[in-house]
């Protein structure tokens, strides 16, 4: 059974593994670099020194997931706008981790005031964009040819949903 919870720091091997995993074979996550522990460490304590979630979704001992979501942009009149990312181990697809992560950061951003949640997907990625979709997510803009990855322009697409 998979259970969503706080992540913890004996997580972050695991957090590590998926998150790597994304950068070298998904354009998920718009890097080109892979990061070692001491980077997903300072993540970690970063985003939870703001006092922002880090979820993972397990089953046992095992990682599936991690989500977590920060500030969407760093001016005060953002204040009540947060941009998620979720992240899934590419056995644990298509299983509910993805949607459980997701439906937990909503749940968190509203237990924090916040008002809006946004979600930047490379257009490609038809199945977050879908999950999205499924939980109450708009598309609200389409941004062609603003990354680049694996010797190609990608698009970006925002989702938003409304918290409050």
């Amino acid at each position: 059974m998979t259970t969503i919870r706080p992540a913890l720091e004996a997580d972050l091997p695991a957090i590590l593994a998926i998150y790597n995993d994304a950068v070298v074979n998904t354009a998920a996550i718009w890097n080109d670099d892979i990061v070692d522990l001491d980077n997903r460490i300072a993540w970690f304590r970063t985003r939870v020194g703001q006092g922002f979630p880090v979820l993972v979704a397990a089953e046992g001992e095992t990682v599936l997931g991690y989500a977590s979501y920060g500030d969407f942009r760093a001016f005060q009149g953002y204040r009540f706008t947060v941009e998620n990312s979720i992240y899934v181990a590419t056995s644990a697809r298509g299983k509910g981790a993805g949607s459980a992560l997701l439906a937990a950061l909503v749940d968190a951003a509203k237990q924090q005031g916040k008002h809006m949640m946004v979600a930047g997907i490379e257009a490609g990625n038809e199945v977050s964009i879908r999950l999205h979709e499924k939980q109450g997510f708009v598309e609200t803009a389409r941004m062609p040819e603003l990354g680049f990855k694996f010797g190609r322009y990608l698009d970006l697409v925002f989702l938003q949903k409304r918290l409050d």
